[in-house]
């Protein structure tokens, strides 16, 4: 987009193009130079009239144009603040988290919350095993430019990973692990999306308060000989995330 304002960030009053609409160009312009925190907050109208010598009107207008751009959010008593990017997931492919972020160029990380070998009869019977069956327990908060973002608790067949709670993981990544270490071949996956609100538990881990909305997933994965392998339970920030789904006719 060529740039209406003057040079320095200046607003060109002779100008045929509404001071709000120049406004805003710089205002976006900022926004995606990264100039704005997403955690810090954005300039109220009383600061954009004392800086650019505007009227309210038309500093509300700008703002109001960033909105409705989906840019920065406006909130009663708490000034605007500008809206984090979120991350698109598009099922495709069987990929883990860690392929999904390193595809997009996005730095990732991850915190062991638990890892350690159970017996869970909800989790056996889900993947059609027997009760008696051992698992490796591998929960994790998984992080993106160092944000929380999902918590991801999986269950995988003790039998096709005997030394993995000892082991650890190669990297950051679980089918890595089972691919490169133990030889093992993935297939195909099921996965179910749900929504929910977070609770005291998510508050804890994410850091956000209770009732914000949270994408929650379950995924059973199969190897290629058409055996279970992992059953994960997985929640996601609902404002930092979001799933695609392309559909053909």
């Amino acid at each position: 987009m060529t740039s209406v304002g003057m040079p320095g960030g200046q607003l060109n009053r002779a100008s045929p193009v509404p001071l709000y609409y120049q406004l805003a160009e710089m205002l976006r312009a900022k926004i995606n130079a990264g100039d704005y925190d997403s955690d810090g907050q954005f300039p109220s109208e009383r600061e954009l009239v004392e800086r650019y010598r505007i009227s309210r009107m038309t500093a509300r207008q700008a703002l109001s144009e960033l909105v409705r751009e989906g840019l920065i959010i406006r909130e009663q008593g708490r000034g605007s603040s500008v809206v984090r990017p979120r991350i698109q997931d598009q099922l495709r492919h069987l990929t883990s988290f860690t392929e999904d972020m390193q595809l997009r160029g996005l730095p990732t990380s991850a915190k062991i919350v638990d890892l350690r070998v159970v017996t869970d009869e909800s989790v056996a019977l889900k993947m059609d095993v027997p009760t008696s069956e051992e698992f490796v327990r591998l929960q994790r908060i998984r992080f993106v430019k160092k944000e929380p973002i999902a918590l991801q608790t999986a269950f995988v067949l003790h039998r096709f990973c005997p030394n993995l709670a000892e082991e650890g993981l190669i990297g950051e990544s679980l089918y890595k692990t089972l691919e490169e270490r133990y030889g093992l071949h993935l297939g195909r996956a099921l996965q179910t999306i749900g929504a929910k609100l977070s609770d005291g538990y998510d508050k804890e881990m994410f850091g956000v308060d209770t009732g914000q909305p949270m994408l929650s997933l379950e995924r059973l994965t199969y190897l290629v000989s058409g055996e279970p392998i992992e059953y994960v339970r997985s929640t996601y920030r609902g404002d930092l995330f979001r799933f695609t789904v392309e559909l053909q006719r």
